[in-house]
């Protein structure tokens, strides 16, 4: 049975992206980015679509890229569509990148922003296949520092400690973050405004990192699973039900930073 797997990391793999030529120019850059979109989405979710005019000692036209999240979908578009007209009348090329990935982007995958997170667990399990709970919400750092010119600058850090829940598998994933900022509070509305801002920020960036450890197994049956991958970063449930510590390298510093996420 074919099996294929997905992070919830950015597709850099040679496998995943598809180079589509030939591409006519009596449409618009906006009606071919339509074509292509409802002829390659049809095979899976995309990561990315981008139409881009031909080099100007080429023939007018237009050329794209596209970026499947699955390999197995990528290769699968690849073979029904090469040859054939979809949206115009002469046939288009497409081939899978051949293109070499710098060790850079191959050996340190990048997460998923947090809303393409949300689409691609929307879109495999459905709205109602995960849940996100937040265990605890801390206030690690709310102080007033001087800065040059006799003004009073504000810093605030939050953390979070956060769980991904998936009850159609039984399958959980815990992790945490820490962001912060620093402004010049003018009022209690500022402080308001950049407390919320903050609380935001630090429970999309935990969603994330809770994401970072799941994996989408697809199986040729069209059925879906999914599996969490045990690290040092995502402990399970009965190893952080008290504390969590979160380890940051700040830029002047030698040592990690730890911020206690007790949940009180």
């Amino acid at each position: 049975m074919e099996v294929d797997i997905l992070e919830f990391h950015v597709p850099v793999e040679n496998n995943k992206t598809l180079f589509v030529w030939d591409i006519q120019p009596s449409n618009t850059e906006a009606q071919i980015y339509d074509g292509l979109d409802r002829v390659f989405s049809s095979f899976g979710p995309l990561y990315l679509l981008k139409v881009c005019p031909n080099a100007p000692l080429n023939p007018p036209g237009f050329y794209a890229l596209i970026k499947f999240y699955s390999a197995a979908q990528a290769s699968k578009a690849q073979r029904r569509t090469d040859g054939r007209s979809l949206f115009q009348s002469s046939p288009l090329k497409v081939r899978l990148s051949s293109k070499h990935t710098p060790h850079f982007l191959s050996d340190r995958s990048r997460p998923l922003s947090h809303a393409r997170c949300l689409e691609l667990a929307n879109h495999y399990l459905g709205f109602n296949g995960w849940t996100s709970d937040i265990i605890t919400l801390k206030e690690l750092t709310n102080e007033e520092e001087e800065e040059e010119g006799g003004g009073r600058v504000r810093r605030l850090r939050l953390g979070c400690l956060l769980q991904l829940s998936f009850p159609h598998h039984g399958q959980t994933s815990r992790a945490a973050a820490v962001v912060e900022d620093s402004f010049t509070c003018t009022g209690p509305d500022v402080l308001i405004q950049k407390c919320c801002n903050l609380q935001r920020r630090v429970r999309e960036k935990a969603l994330v990192q809770a994401f970072t450890a799941v994996l989408i197994i697809l199986l040729g049956n069209g059925k879906v699973m999914v599996e969490v991958k045990q690290t040092s970063e995502q402990l399970p449930p009965e190893e952080t039900a008290g504390v969590l510590q979160v380890n940051e390298l700040a830029p002047d510093e030698e040592e990690d930073e730890e911020w206690d996420l007790t949940v009180s």
